[in-house]
Formats: structure tokens, sequence, C-alpha cells
């Protein structure tokens, strides 16, 4: 049987808890990677954004043909000037080759989507799951009472002291005949 301490961290607290625990973990994770970079982090961050305008599925960064190449040496030139931010960049690579470049989609709009979807399936998905689990506790959590056993018992024992039906054949008679058929006898025409 659970603890009473457990049953407590069930209710809400608990949970509060660790979902604070969790957003505190994010927070340190997104802080870590919010550090200053170098001019080469950035272009290999940016690259990385970038999907290869001619390759199926792959970044700027990882694609060696021309197209990826040009595109490296245009981050490098913006990045090198320091005038435009990581999101000006891209901005204009998307302007100029269209938003098919963009290996990540953009969190607004249309493509806000694509980011909003799974968090609501998931959401949806873990309501639903507590709402089952709730509904198979409810109906599977009928727990006999002593008066239950007792009387169980009772009917347990006057089925016991019962006569048996006698238009029944009880479990000798069946032998009996089963032992007959085998040797075979019979109280008919003898054959």
């Amino acid at each position: 049987m659970p603890s009473p301490g457990w049953q407590r961290f069930k209710r809400g607290p608990g949970w509060i808890l660790l979902g604070a625990v969790v957003v505190a973990l994010m927070a340190i994770g997104l802080a870590q990677n919010s550090d200053v970079l170098s001019p080469e982090e950035r272009i290999e961050a940016i690259s990385k954004r970038l999907a290869c305008p001619i390759c199926d599925g792959e970044s700027v960064f990882e694609s060696r043909n021309n197209a990826s190449e040009s595109l490296r040496n245009e981050i490098r030139a913006q990045v090198d000037a320091g005038v435009a931010s990581d999101d000006q960049i891209i901005t204009f690579i998307e302007q100029r080759y269209g938003a098919q470049v963009l290996l990540v989609p953009r969190a607004d709009g249309v493509d806000a989507l694509v980011w909003i979807l799974p968090v609501v399936a998931l959401v949806c998905g873990v309501a639903g799951l507590a709402f089952a689990f709730r509904r198979w506790k409810r109906a599977g959590g009928d727990v006999p009472t002593d008066d239950d056993r007792a009387l169980v018992a009772e009917a347990r024992r006057a089925g016991l002291d019962d006569d048996p039906p006698t238009d029944r054949p009880t479990t000798a008679d069946r032998s009996a005949t089963t032992d007959a058929a085998e040797s075979g006898e019979g109280d008919g025409d003898g054959s």
C-alpha cells in the first residue's frame, strides 16, 4: 500500500515542484547556449540553420557543392562586416532564395503550427491518459469489505451443506456409467 507521503505527492504539490524543476533545467540549458560566439561559430551556427538549395535534406554547413559554398561565403562576408545579426542574415538569404532554404521553420504565422501542434497533441495525449487512468482506478478500485467477505463465506458454507439435487447424477454415478460403457456392459441388446 502506498505511503501517505506518496499520496500527497500524487495530488498536486509534487507535480508542481517537478514542473518547476524541469522549467529551471530548461532555462539553465538555454542560458548556456546564449554565450557570445566567435565569428567562425556564428558562421557555423547560421550555416546549420539553412538548407542547401540543391541538395535534399542537407544543411549549408554539411553540403560541399558550389551553391552551399557561395552561401557560406555570403554568410562569412555579412558576419565579418559585423552589421547584421544572425536572424537578419538568415532573413536576407531567405528573401534571396525563398522560404525553402530554411531548415528550421519560423515560429510565426502558419509556420508556428509546426511548433504548436506537437505540443497540443502531447498535452491532449497526457490529459487523455490521465482521464483514462482515473476512470480505470475508479472502476477497478472496489476492494471487498469485511461484510462482503463474511457474505461470501456464508454463501460457500450454505452451498456445501446443501444436498446435491436428485435429478442430476453425482460424480460417483458418472464414473460407474463410464466404467460400464468401457467394459462392454450395457442395458440394451447385448451387442
